[in-house]
């Protein structure tokens, strides 16, 4: 079962204008020896490409199985070799906690899209929660859309949330354009977001059975009968009969066992049936015990995928020392079988894990509750300041800071910090497997899929003709220690720290500008091009007078520019132009003859719309 597509619904914008017909248009030509593109059948391969953007339209003009020279364009053209690195697509991380405005101490629109532009990705997925108006309320979206214009430093989208009471508004955020919704089903930790019900969810269902979007879930519950778990459990306080130190994670572990995962998910599939077509979605998928019941569950007609997370692949619950809270997260890191068991899932060829994501969710050092030796270097202030701000606005004193337990695992913050760093984590733990996903497989998986699931992959994702001209520069041979210096987010605190990475970003492109090149100056960063921009609407275009071409003495009409995307495949014979020749335009259109070939008897025309 593949992923809802909903671009045809909820379409990306495209860029406001086109450049006029008789510009003398500058290109960007990017070629490796090694790129993910697609072949003619719309598989993921690795193969040479010569890739020509449009900084002026901010798309893929077109993409060629072979490296052209710079002689095969225009003088004007800036044209990069990154030959033998990879030219990825821009990844789409589909679950980062950005926290503004509210809580811009945690986070923020500037400083997580920075951390982010540096580890390729080039859209990020805002969650509805712990910003302060959560995004539960078409306000709400308002509030947050102003706080990230002129900060993102890649594009920006944003969820929907599910909470007691909010059913009228989810229908004007849909219309809004959020790129899902999100409910818990236990505690959030937060206050302005409470876990719904079971009569929450199924008025939710209802109300969103006939739109084109996805209902997601933080799948844990307390089962009705679980020995020594109490209600205290769903606010991160410790349970009612701890069955060890609270600095231990294996009493933290033991106390969110895999049945939550379970029992919460069995409550989601008992209400599917009140909306067949909506699009359900469990996010950060932890226990492998919820995979045959998820598979079943779609073998039996049910519209659901699951998400997992670079922590859940790349950790594992005997690794974490006593008090590294840096650890703690809902659900937690499991042990190494039910890793080991993820990545199975993984390379299952009709997999129920089709994506694989960030959950980005810091906080500031204190609310980590790190021990002394954890938190020297993070930024933690608690020994300066004469005060701390807690989990809700709570203002604690030194003296009660000081008296609560460092390294306790129920009262810190809940959340790993790893936006940016995603790719050198998954490709580091794939690369010591005994059998390594392959690049093509991160692509599906960070890529295309994250795309697909939030309704953009017409735009984002992967590198085809007419998307958005998103690209990852990746040196899959390159090392690095994750220091303060890699961790770009605002609080410099993450499990990863000192870990050896494989793995390492060159550039990352959104929407043909470079906005970050490793090693350069100001820290790499180059232009602050990102947009919250899923939200705008699409431009009516008026229609296109009918074209007519000669070629080879044939007369050729276009009635229709809507399906004139073509990547040649490699076993087509191309006779690239020299120069991007227009051919026709209007005010909204720019049409460019590629290349040109015969495909049998009848002449092939490459032609390339510029939105």
């Amino acid at each position: 079962m593949t992923l809802n597509d909903r671009s045809t619904y909820l379409p990306y914008p495209t860029p406001a204008h086109t450049p006029p017909n008789d510009s003398n248009i500058p290109l960007t030509v990017i070629v490796s020896s090694r790129a993910v593109i697609f072949d003619q059948d719309n598989n993921l391969i690795v193969s040479p490409a010569t890739l020509t953007l449009s900084p002026q339209t901010g798309t893929i003009i077109s993409i060629l199985p072979t490296i052209l020279p710079p002689t095969s364009f225009p003088p004007n053209t800036t044209y990069i070799d990154h030959s033998p690195h990879l030219l990825l697509p821009g990844l789409v991380d589909a679950h980062v906690h950005l926290n503004e405005p509210g809580r811009t101490e945690w986070e923020g629109f500037n400083t997580g899209t920075r951390a982010a532009a540096s580890g390729g990705v080039t859209t990020v997925i805002d969650m509805p929660l712990n910003a302060i108006p959560p995004t539960t309320t078409a306000n709400g979206l308002k509030e947050k859309i102003k706080a990230a214009e002129g900060q993102c430093w890649v594009d920006v989208g944003f969820y929907g949330g599910i909470i007691p009471g909010n059913a009228l508004e989810l229908l004007p955020l849909v219309e809004a354009g959020v790129r899902g919704f999100k409910g818990f089903l236990i505690e959030s930790g937060v206050d302005e977001f409470p876990a719904v019900s079971s009569s929450d969810v199924a008025l939710a269902m209802t109300t969103l059975s006939s739109t084109p979007t996805t209902l997601m879930f933080h799948a844990e519950m307390i089962p009705p009968i679980t020995a020594s778990v109490g209600d205290d459990v769903q606010v991160s306080l410790p349970p009612l009969e701890p069955s060890g130190p609270l600095t231990s994670y294996s009493t933290f572990l033991s106390s969110r066992p895999p049945a939550f995962e379970t029992y919460a998910i069995e409550e989601i599939l008992s209400l599917s049936h009140l909306a067949p077509e909506l699009q359900l979605h469990i996010v950060h998928l932890s226990a492998i015990e919820a995979i045959p019941i998820l598979r079943a569950a779609r073998d039996r007609g049910v519209k659901i995928t699951a998400e997992t997370c670079f922590h859940y692949l790349a950790l594992a619950s005997e690794e974490v020392a006593d008090g590294d809270t840096r650890h703690k997260c809902c659900p937690p890191i499991r042990n190494s079988v039910n890793r080991d068991g993820l990545w199975s899932e993984l390379a299952s060829p009709n997999s129920v894990l089709q994506t694989i994501v960030s959950d980005h969710s810091p906080c500031t050092p204190e609310l980590k509750l790190l021990p002394d030796g954890l938190s020297r270097g993070c930024g933690a202030s608690h020994s300066h300041a004469r005060e701390i701000k807690g989990v809700n606005g709570e203002i604690i004193s030194k003296e009660e800071a000081e008296e609560r337990e460092k390294g306790d695992f129920f009262a810190s913050w809940g959340g790993i910090s790893s936006v940016g760093l995603g790719l050198p984590i998954l490709w580091t733990a794939a690369s010591e497997r005994s059998e390594p996903i392959s690049i093509t497989d991160v692509v599906r998986l960070c890529s295309v899929n994250t795309a697909a699931q939030v309704g953009l992959s017409h735009k984002k994702g992967g590198l085809r003709p007419g998307m958005d001209a998103d690209v990852c520069v990746f040196d899959d041979k390159g090392e690095f220690v994750v220091g303060r210096e890699q961790m770009l987010f605002r609080n410099k605190v993450s499990p990863y720290q000192g870990r050896k990475m494989r793995g390492v970003v060159k550039e990352t492109w959104l929407r043909g500008q470079k906005v970050f090149e490793r090693d350069g100056a100001n820290g790499g960063f180059v232009d602050k091009g990102g947009l919250p921009r899923e939200i705008e609407k699409d431009q009516i275009h008026p229609p296109i007078m009918p074209l007519r071409l000669t070629f080879l003495g044939q007369s050729v009409e276009l009635r229709s520019i809507s399906h004139l995307f073509y990547t040649p495949p490699p076993t087509l014979p191309l006779n690239p132009c020299s120069k991007s020749q227009p051919i026709a335009s209007d005010k909204n259109v720019l049409l460019h003859v590629a290349s040109l070939t015969r495909f049998g008897e009848k002449p092939v025309f490459y032609v390339l719309r510029n939105r």
